[in-house]
């Protein structure tokens, strides 16, 4: 008999506490990239009644106006008025910007290998990574995001909730939300759905019954493909209510969605969040090689599903540990496929940060709804390209 197991995956909307948090973080970075390509940024977002509070350690020659990225950012989601919760027109804005440390500045200048030696090496080997930890990519071929089919449809599920809120579809409801999608597997394949959760900030003029009624004919049954609707659960806001919903009912800080932001907890997580931060730290640049070097793997069909860990030392080039994973599902041996990463996919900062072209400003975009398998984007996110799937058959 086949094995049955159910795994779920959740995402949020952009209108939730800690994604408006993030993309404020990001809008600050792509303003200030977008002026001096080579600044240094770590920069964190805090929303709560009210307030947004903007603090870090940003290094630049560039000048932004970070209140007014903030405001934008918050009427861009759709916080205009005092009734939704907040406000970006007449919130408070506070910020608390240093340099970054010195200390760690030297190490991402020039890297260990340079300090420890003589040679004339090239620029790449001269940015060392911005810290250290474990970065997670990976890819599966279940879905066209190459994503895990439980993730993928939560992410779907938010950003139609979202566009039938903007578009006017569904007026009576307000920036919030969160979905849920549980599903069943027998024998590694998905086959139904168990469980549909969709909590949704509304008016307080929305009956629960009518909410749930508009929700699933205009949210849930547009998005969820039939051959898995087999009489699943369908939960619309199982609280009841939720009237009170961004920073009025819940503070926001940047980085606190990381699963929401990489594969939806199927599988591991170094820990480093995204948002904010500039390409030399590795959290987010390895983070994106790992997703790139994975998608390409599965894409050229050496493997069904490929899980990439790579490991750094701060102000060290080049990765202390490449490791390849890819349960049971390719005919090469996890070092034959490590050794295929290492030839075809380089992994120092710098090489990333030219071959993805992370200097770039673009990550606000990203800071809702994920950052990974967003082929919904125009242009495609770099690390999203399939230009190595060739190079990895031959």
């Amino acid at each position: 008999m086949a094995e049955k197991i159910l795994i779920s995956s959740e995402s949020v909307t952009e209108g939730h506490p800690d994604k408006l948090a993030d993309q404020i973080s990001d809008g600050v970075l792509d303003a200030i990239l977008a002026q001096d390509p080579m600044s240094r940024v770590a920069c964190e977002t805090l929303v709560a009644t009210g307030a947004i509070i903007v603090a870090g350690e940003i290094t630049t020659k560039a000048y932004v106006d970070i209140p007014g990225i903030a405001r934008k950012a918050v009427l861009d989601v759709g916080y205009n008025r005092a009734k939704f919760g907040f406000d970006g027109e007449t919130c408070a804005v506070f910020t608390q910007i240093d340099e970054q440390s010195g200390d760690i500045a030297m190490g991402v200048d020039k890297a260990m290998e340079i300090r420890e030696s003589e040679m004339d090496d090239d620029q790449i080997d001269r940015v060392g990574a911005g810290d250290q930890g474990m970065m997670i990519g990976y890819a599966t071929d279940e879905t066209p995001e190459f994503l895990p089919m439980p993730f993928a449809l939560a992410q779907r599920l938010a950003r139609r909730l979202a566009a039938v809120r903007k578009d006017g579809t569904l007026n009576c409801l307000r920036p919030d939300g969160k979905t849920q999608v549980t599903l069943e597997y027998r024998d590694g394949v998905a086959v139904a759905a168990d469980t549909i959760v969709v909590s949704s900030q509304h008016s307080p003029m929305v009956s629960l019954e009518e909410l749930r009624d508009l929700i699933i004919r205009n949210v849930i049954e547009p998005v969820m493909p039939k051959e898995l609707m087999k009489n699943p659960r369908i939960l619309v806001n199982p609280t009841g209510r939720f009237v009170l919903g961004g920073p009025m009912a819940d503070t926001g800080l940047t980085g606190r969605k990381i699963i929401v932001d990489t594969y939806g907890g199927m599988v591991p997580h170094g820990g480093g969040a995204f948002s904010g931060k500039d390409p030399t730290k590795v959290d987010r640049s390895g983070a994106y090689m790992a997703r790139y070097a994975a998608k390409n793997v599965v894409a050229a069909g050496l493997a069904r599903r490929c899980q990439i860990q790579v490991a750094y030392a701060i102000g060290v080039a080049r990765p202390v540990s490449v490791h390849v994973e890819t349960f049971g599902t390719s005919q090469l041996s996890e070092e034959q496929l490590t050794e295929l990463m290492r030839a075809n996919f380089d992994f120092r900062p710098a090489a990333i940060i030219r071959d993805l072209e992370l200097r770039t400003p673009q990550y606000r975009r990203l800071a809702a709804y994920g950052h990974m398998g967003r082929i919904d984007l125009e242009p495609l996110p770099r690390w999203e390209k399939l230009d190595r799937v060739d190079a990895l058959r031959r």
